[in-house]
C-alpha cells in the first residue's frame, strides 16, 4: 500500500498529525495498535492547564481539533491564574475519557485522505538515495504489511519498549493492560538516531462510591463564556466538581516504609522523571519536612464512578499504595480499580530533529511527541500538528513550516528541544517563555490563524471569523480612544469601583487603564460604551475582553514586541554550512563542540544553545563582517 504520509501511534501527537497531513491532501495512513484507544488520556483525562491550555489554544488557532473535541467532551472547565495578569491566564478543561475518544475517532474517520490500520509498527525502512543520504520508504508491521510512504511520523508515546512497575513487580507494556512495541527503537538507532530511557508514572484509580465526601473540599467550575476552540458554539455542559483534601503524617510513614521496595530508590529504576509532576515517594525524598501534601479527586467521566487521584502518581507496591490512602479520613473504606504504576520508555535525541520536527539522519523521517522526550497530552499535540503540517509539505515540495519563539508556546517547545535538547521530561511552563505577554490564549487566532489560513489547514468558515472579530476589537478600541468622560458623569461609580475620582476629563481608553476597571463595571454608568458593546452581535464577552487587555497592557505588548523585533535581526542572520566549527579557535572549546552538534540554522538559535557565550555570539558576527 502506497501512502504520502504515514504516522505511526494514534496518541495526542499522532492524531493531529494524521488529521493535518490529510487536511492539507497527502494521503495519508494511521497505524494504531487499538483503533478503540485512539487519543487515550493514559494519565489525568483532563486537557490544558498553565501554559499548556495556551498550546491547545494554539493548535486550535491553526486548524487542529484538541480544542474542538475538548470542548465536546469537557465536564469541568475552569480559567486559571484569573487572580494573576493575562499573560499566564490558562484554560483547562476536565474531560469524559470514553467520549474523548469517541469524539477523535469521528474526527478521524471522517477526514478526506486519511486511513486508518489497526496494526503494530516493528521496523522503520529506509533507503540510500546516490550513497550520500538516508530516505524513508515506508514501515513494516507485526502482521507483515508492508507500507509505502514519502514521509512517515514516529508518535508511539511510551509505548516503545515500555516497561511497567509497580514495586518490584516489572511487566513489559505501553500502558497498563497494553503490549509494548519491541524493534522499532532498535530500527531507527541503528541509522545513527541516538535514543535514551526516560521514566512517567500514575496515580492510583479509586471507586466514587467508598468516598466519604463529608470529609472533602469541594472545587466547581467556572460558568463563563470561556471555552477552548475559537469555534466551539458557547458551551452547555453540566459541570461535575472535583474535590480537595491532604495527606497527613501516618500516610507518609507507610509511605515510607514501603521505600525500599519503590523501583525509583531500590535501582530498579535508572531512568529520569518528570520534576515538575513527581511521583508521591518523589515529594516525600524532596520534602521530608513536609507534613502534608494537596491531593485532588477528579472524575474521569460522566456516568463512571471512576475517579483520578491527582497529586499521587506513585510505582509503589500496591498494598502499601492502599494502606497508605485509607488512613486519610475521606478514603477510610478506600477501594480501587487499580494502583499506580511507572512506566519506563525509549525516546530520540531532539537535538537531531530541525525545527520542522524532521530527522537531520534520515530525509522524511519525523518525530512527535513523548519520543522527542516530552511529557503532557498537550505539548504532544503541538508537536504532533507541526510534523504533519511538515509531512505534507514534504511530499509537495514546498518549504518548512516554523513557528519562533515570539509567535507561539509551540515555537518555544520546539526551539527548546531541538536546541537545548532534553535531560528529563520536558513540560511546558509559562516562565519558559520570553514573550509571555505576546503569546496570551486570548489572542492565540490573531497570532496564528492567517498563516494556517495561507498554507491550506485553517478553513474559509476559521479565518472569516477571524477577519469579523479582529474588525470588531479594533473598532471598539478606536471608540475607547476617541469617546471623552466627563468626571461629573463617572465620579460617584469610580469612587464605588475603589478607584480614584477624575479632576478632569479623560478618554475611556484612560479609564479602562487602570488596573481594577473594566467594561463591565463602567458599563451601567455609560449609556454609549453600553451602546457600543449593544452592536456586537456574537462573541461579545469574547471580543470585549480581548480589546480590554489590548488596552490594559499596551505599553507591555508595545515593549516586547520590540524586544522580539531586535531578536528577529539575529534570527534573520542564517549561518548553518558557514562555519568549521571545529576548527574556530577564536571560540570556547565548548562552544565548538555544542554547535557542530546542533549545528544551528541561524545566529538567534546558537545564541540559545548552552554552552555557547555572548562573546561567542560576537566572535561569530565578527567574522562574517557584521
Amino acid at each position: 500500500m502506497n501512502y504520502d504520509v504515514i504516522v505511526v501511534g494514534a496518541g495526542h501527537a499522532g492524531c493531529e498529525a494524521a488529521c493535518a497531513a490529510a487536511r492539507l491532501g497527502a494521503k495519508t495512513c494511521l497505524v494504531t495498535m487499538d483503533m478503540n484507544k485512539i487519543a487515550q488520556m493514559s494519565c489525568n483525562p483532563a486537557v490544558g492547564g498553565i501554559a499548556k491550555g495556551q498550546i491547545v489554544r494554539e493548535i486550535d488557532a491553526l486548524g487542529g481539533m484538541m480544542g474542538i473535541v475538548t470542548d465536546r467532551c469537557s465536564i469541568q472547565f475552569r480559567m486559571l491564574n484569573l487572580s494573576k495578569g493575562p499573560a499566564v491566564w490558562s484554560p483547562r478543561a476536565q474531560c469524559d475519557r470514553g467520549k474523548f475518544i469517541w469524539a477523535w475517532r469521528e474526527v478521524l474517520e471522517n477526514t478526506p485522505n486519511l486511513h486508518i490500520w489497526q496494526d503494530q509498527v516493528c521496523e522503520l525502512e529506509v533507503k540510500e538515495v546516490r550513497g550520500e543520504r538516508l530516505e524513508v520508504r515506508g514501515v513494516k508491521t507485526i502482521w507483515g504489511a508492508e507500507l509505502r510512504a514519502k514521509c512517515v511520523v514516529i508518535t508511539a508515546g511510551t509505548f516503545l519498549n515500555g516497561l511497567m512497575h509497580i514495586g518490584r513487580k516489572q511487566i513489559a507494556g505501553g500502558r497498563i493492560a497494553e503490549p509494548a512495541v519491541t524493534g522499532l527503537t532498535e530500527s531507527i538507532t541503528k541509522l545513527g538516531i541516538r535514543s535514551d530511557r526516560m521514566k512517567t508514572g500514575t496515580p492510583v484509580r479509586i471507586d466514587k462510591r467508598s468516598v466519604d465526601f463529608s470529609q472533602v473540599e469541594i472545587q466547581e467550575g467556572d460558568n463563563t463564556f470561556h471555552r477552548f476552540s475559537f469555534m466551539s458554539e458557547p458551551r452547555k455542559l453540566q459541570q461535575l466538581p472535583c474535590w480537595m483534601f491532604k495527606t497527613n503524617h501516618e500516610v507518609h510513614e507507610i509511605l515510607r516504609s514501603g521505600l525500599k521496595d519503590s523501583p525509583l530508590y531500590n535501582g530498579q529504576i535508572q531512568s529520569i522523571g518528570p520534576r515538575y509532576c513527581p511521583s508521591i515517594e518523589t515529594k516525600l525524598h524532596t520534602f521530608p519536612d513536609k507534613e502534608e501534601h494537596q491531593l485532588f479527586l477528579e472524575p474521569e467521566g460522566e456516568t463512571t464512578n471512576e475517579l483520578y487521584l491527582n497529586g499521587f502518581s506513585s510505582s509503589l507496591p500496591m498494598d502499601i499504595q492502599i494502606e497508605a490512602l485509607k488512613k486519610i479520613p475521606a478514603l477510610r473504606n478506600l477501594v480501587v480499580y487499580r494502583p499506580g504504576y511507572a512506566i519506563e520508555y525509549d525516546f530520540f535525541d531532539p537535538t537531531q530533529l530541525t525545527h520542522s520536527l524532521e530527522s537531520k539522519v534520515v530525509e522524511g523521517l519525523f518525530l512527535a511527541g513523548q519520543v522527542n522526550g516530552t511529557t503532557g497530552y498537550e505539548e504532544a499535540a503541538g508537536q504532533g500538528l507541526i510534523a504533519g503540517i511538515n509531512a505534507a509539505i514534504k511530499c509537495s515540495g514546498g518549504e518548512p513550516f516554523t513557528l519562533k519563539r515570539n509567535e507561539a508556546y509551540i515555537g518555544v517547545l520546539i526551539d527548546d528541544l531541538v536546541t537545548k535538547g532534553v535531560d528529563e521530561p520536558y513540560r511546558m511552563f509559562t516562565s519558559r517563555a520570553e514573550y509571555r505577554i505576546l503569546l496570551r490564549q486570548d489572542d492565540a487566532d490573531m497570532r496564528l490563524t492567517e498563516r494556517s489560513y495561507k498554507l491550506g489547514l485553517a478553513s474559509e468558515e476559521r479565518y472569516q471569523y477571524l477577519v469579523k472579530k479582529r474588525d470588531e476589537i479594533e473598532h471598539f478600541i478606536d471608540f475607547a480612544e476617541h469617546f471623552s468622560i466627563k468626571p461629573a458623569l463617572i465620579n460617584d461609580a469610580l469612587t464605588q469601583i475603589g478607584t480614584t475620582p477624575l479632576e478632569r476629563g479623560c478618554k475611556l481608553v484612560d479609564l479602562l487603564g487602570r488596573p481594577n476597571v473594566t467594561i463591565e463595571n463602567l458599563a451601567p454608568h455609560i449609556k454609549a460604551l453600553k451602546s457600543e458593546m449593544d452592536k456586537i452581535e456574537e462573541r461579545k464577552e469574547e471580543i470585549l475582553e480581548a480589546a480590554e487587555i489590548r488596552i490594559k497592557y499596551k505599553g507591555y505588548i508595545e515593549r516586547e514586541n520590540m524586544v522580539a523585533e531586535k531578536m528577529l535581526r539575529l534570527e534573520n542572520i542564517k549561518i548553518q554550512g558557514k562555519f568549521d566549527y571545529m576548527n574556530m579557535n577564536q571560540i570556547t572549546i565548548e562552544a565548538r563542540q555544542k554547535l557542530a552538534a546542533i549545528n544551528p540554522v541561524t545566529l538567534a538559535q546558537a545564541s540559545r544553545i548552552p554552552g555557547v557565550s555572548p562573546c561567542d555570539i560576537n566572535v561569530m558576527l565578527v567574522l562574517m563582517g557584521r
